[in-house]
């Protein structure tokens, strides 16, 4: 009696299971081109001759990490003053900053920061 209440409960269980998966596949049969498609920062895909983005666009974006990962070294400071070392975490920050902004002034004047 208990393995056929047991057998019950699992056949129960497993066809639960199985009407609550069939109509999440039968919407995934139906997607259109667009949707299955990969998105790519606005290009079309679908179109044969792609045009490569900018490398203006490239260096802007990665003068944007660049700075933003600078943002999150030196933004936890604040909480962290008394178990650091002012000597040495002014020193490092003074190197950090100074590296960022003689490349910033490279960049500047190679005109990579100018938009056409």
């Amino acid at each position: 009696m208990i393995m056929t209440l047991f057998f019950i409960l699992v056949f129960t269980i497993i066809m639960m299971s199985v009407l609550m998966i069939i109509p999440v596949i039968n919407i995934h049969k139906k997607l259109d081109r667009e949707k299955s498609s990969p998105f790519e920062c606005g290009f079309d895909p679908f179109s044969k001759p792609r045009v490569s983005f900018s490398i203006h666009f490239f260096s802007v974006s990665l003068m944007f990490l660049i700075f933003d990962i600078e943002i999150t070294l030196v933004l936890p400071t604040p909480i962290l003053i008394k178990e650091i070392n002012m000597l040495n975490w002014l020193l490092s920050c003074f190197f950090l900053f100074s590296v960022l902004i003689l490349g910033l002034i490279m960049e500047w004047k190679q005109g990579s920061m100018n938009w056409m």
